[in-house]
């Protein structure tokens, strides 16, 4: 597997101390909990308020992310267009009914800019049930999120999912 000289994915140490770490740690779970459990719970055109109104949302495979290819199987710039791919799929559904589980663990905050913003990962699983069906692995990978605060609670400002799925359904439509 070729890898670019300046992947932006690469693993990076945090630079910040334990304790502001672990404090910042709290709040990003809780958010990555709430946003898992508007998307498992079928509120989909819920999912744009997590996001500023200028926010980036991508679906990008590894192999692409490590050769610094902009290319995505999903990609959304504002909050606009997420809410008119959340609304298309709510109100379109062409495909099966089901049920999906998003696992979310391993959280680390990278960063924490002087203007406030919070740079986080963390890998995530997408387990998906059919109805009539067993459930199976639909992706995994990893966030790579930006967060701001608005007011009392954080927004993304970005959020690159990369996910290492080699082999892809050709049905992923919701928002991982």
């Amino acid at each position: 597997m070729q890898k670019s000289v300046n992947n932006k994915y690469a693993y990076k140490p945090s630079r910040l101390d334990a304790a502001t770490a672990q404090h910042i740690l709290v709040e990003v779970e809780a958010f990555n909990a709430e946003y898992c459990a508007v998307l498992d719970g079928g509120q989909v055109e819920m999912w744009p308020e997590f996001f500023t109104e200028d926010a980036i949302y991508r679906i990008t495979a590894r192999e692409n992310a490590d050769l610094g290819l902009p290319v995505g199987l999903v990609y959304a710039e504002g909050r606009d267009m997420m809410h008119d791919r959340a609304v298309a799929i709510n109100r379109t559904q062409m495909f099966a009914p089901r049920y999906n589980l998003h696992i979310v663990t391993n959280t680390r905050i990278v960063d924490q800019a002087e203007n406030g913003e919070i740079e986080a990962e963390a890998n995530f699983l997408l387990i998906e049930t059919l109805v009539e069906s067993p459930s199976t692995m639909h992706l995994a990978g990893r966030y790579y999120d930006t967060f701001v605060r608005s007011g009392d609670k954080l927004l993304l400002k970005e959020r690159q999912v990369i996910y290492h799925t080699t082999i892809l359904a050709n049905d992923l439509v919701y928002p991982v």
